[in-house]
């Protein structure tokens, strides 16, 4: 493993620990050249989960997009990125144990609009705008009238 730091090739583990859901192995490593400590993690190498855009374009499922997303959606607001990341870790999961080779982006769309409705009404809206394609100011006054009919 190539230190972040020097690049040095030489290193070694200090403490391996399996992570919170048990799918990936936590190593802390330490590096022979610099002394300095980082962290790797180990996986399962799987199958990419695909993912069926709304054209019928495929692409490879991206936790870096998902959290991109979210993160613009929560900009500003006193969301934890702890909830963010777990959140994506049981997305993928879940998407994972469907079984499926292919999911439509709509599922996708679909459970990040749900969970941001869960945690904070603006995100939602913010994501929701995007997610919609939202056109006008009538569109989101429309969302805002059923988010409010909700409560």
């Amino acid at each position: 493993m190539k230190c972040p730091f020097c690049g040095e090739m030489d290193n070694k583990v200090i403490d391996s620990r399996v992570s919170k859901d048990g799918a990936a192995i936590r190593r802390r490593r330490e590096c022979i050249d610099c002394t300095r400590r980082f962290t790797t993690y180990e996986h399962i190498e799987e199958m990419p989960i695909m993912i069926v855009k709304k054209d019928g374009r495929r692409e490879v499922f991206s936790r870096e997009k998902v959290r991109s997303g979210m993160q613009k959606a929560c900009q500003k607001l006193e969301i934890s990125m702890n909830v963010i990341e777990d959140f994506i870790e049981d997305l993928e999961r879940d998407l994972r144990e469907t079984g499926e080779k292919e999911i439509p982006s709509k599922v996708v769309g679909e459970r990040i609009m749900a969970k941001l409705h869960s945690i904070s009404d603006i995100a939602y809206v913010r994501f929701a705008s995007v997610y919609r394609e939202f056109k006008d100011v009538n569109d989101f006054v429309a969302e805002l009238k059923t988010l409010l009919s909700e409560r």
